[in-house]
């Protein structure tokens, strides 16, 4: 029978939370780790962790389960990495060792911090040495914001030769961001910022981002619909996370990769973790204006109603909120949670207006227009 955890505030968002560097460090662990793992045709490639927040809050519940699948409760032993935002700041933590005992994720676990936006990855290497390099998520600046991605997945076009990097859009160009280490998620992750570059001469609103992304995947995914998986995290930002999700099972597997979440809202509810025995009442912790989604391959909880994403759908969330279509991302564009930098300034709503007129041709722009924008 699980113990209920009667946390004050303080000692949620402190290290007593997570029950410090123990948690992570135990004998299951330790026997697990003298194992060696080879890349699997039936394991799920890696993990993935997203949390988007109304107001600042400590992932540390959710960094509990989750990183106990890096080597103890799951097989992902091939390295983890943790990025979160503080203002126009990131902060990002990598290790090539395994997530369950690894002395920087206790590090992590016990050190109390609150962002709008964060996400995390624990690897099973199916591409690409195991070494920091190829640890996600990666990070890029472009336009003077940091941009942030992992993945999972098999994606046929980005395996290519050594020192190869696709072209995906409409328009081509110069090419600003190559990958460091040698996986396909790395090139992934930097032909989108490649083609969202030279697509864009000043910065996309928000609608307008997102209906190029969709784009951008429906181009991926249509080079081999079959054999792609393709499952991916993308800030933007403070404020801003994509996901994206076209799933499947790898050959001869009957092990289902996708991605699912849950918002938590009031009236919040109890909440236990599926990898260990905990569970907390966020009725208890957490205010009145607090809204938190949270993004994972599988879900973190028992007791909770975990939504999966359909077959090529992409989400933006922002103010934990799930934003479904590229209209429905008008909203977050004029509370100022859009794309943010001094060197490429655009303000709602005139210039909205005008990005909605030279990027769309038509139809968002019309849908806007309508609405009085």
């Amino acid at each position: 029978m699980k113990t209920f955890l009667l946390l004050s505030f303080s000692q949620f968002y402190g290290s007593y939370a997570f029950g410090g560097p123990s948690v992570l460090q135990g004998s299951d662990s330790s026997s697990f780790l003298k194992h060696e793992y080879r890349p699997s045709r039936t394991a799920l490639e890696c993990q993935l962790l997203g949390m988007n927040c109304a107001t600042p809050t400590d992932f540390t519940f959710s960094w509990k389960g989750f990183a106990r699948r890096g080597g103890e409760t799951d097989v992902h032993c091939h390295g983890w990495g943790i990025t979160f935002y503080e203002g126009r700041g990131i902060r990002a933590f990598h290790d090539p060792s395994p997530a369950c005992s690894s002395p920087i994720a206790a590090l992590v676990s016990t050190y109390p911090m609150r962002t709008y936006n964060m996400m995390a990855h624990i690897r099973y290497a199916t591409q690409g040495a195991v070494c920091l390099e190829n640890v996600h998520p990666f990070s890029r600046e472009m336009w003077g914001i940091q941009f942030s991605f992992c993945h999972n997945g098999d994606v046929p076009l980005f395996k290519c030769a050594k020192g190869e990097l696709p072209w995906i859009g409409e328009v081509k160009g110069d090419k600003a961001y190559y990958p460091v280490g040698d996986t396909d998620s790395e090139k992934i992750f930097c032909a989108i910022l490649n083609s969202l570059k030279v697509k864009f001469s000043t910065l996309p609103s928000l609608p307008v981002l997102h209906e190029y992304l969709r784009e951008l995947l429906q181009e991926i995914v249509e080079s081999d619909e079959e054999a792609t998986i393709l499952n991916f995290l993308l800030s933007c930002g403070q404020y801003v996370q994509f996901a994206y999700s076209w799933p499947g099972s790898r050959p001869g597997s009957n092990v289902w990769n996708g991605l699912h979440y849950v918002v938590r809202e009031p009236p919040f509810k109890r909440a236990a973790l599926c990898d260990c025995d905990y569970e907390v009442d966020f009725s208890e912790l957490a205010g009145d204006k607090s809204r938190v989604a949270v993004i994972a391959t599988k879900p973190l909880t028992l007791n909770e109603e975990w939504i999966e994403f359909d077959r090529g759908q992409l989400i933006m969330f922002d103010d934990g909120i799930p934003h479904l279509s590229p209209e429905h991302s008008l909203d977050s564009e004029l509370s100022g949670h859009g794309l943010d930098s001094d060197y490429h300034p655009m303000q709602p709503p005139l210039a909205l207006e005008e990005d909605m007129r030279r990027y769309k041709k038509g139809r968002i722009s019309q849908t806007f227009t309508a609405e009085g924008i």
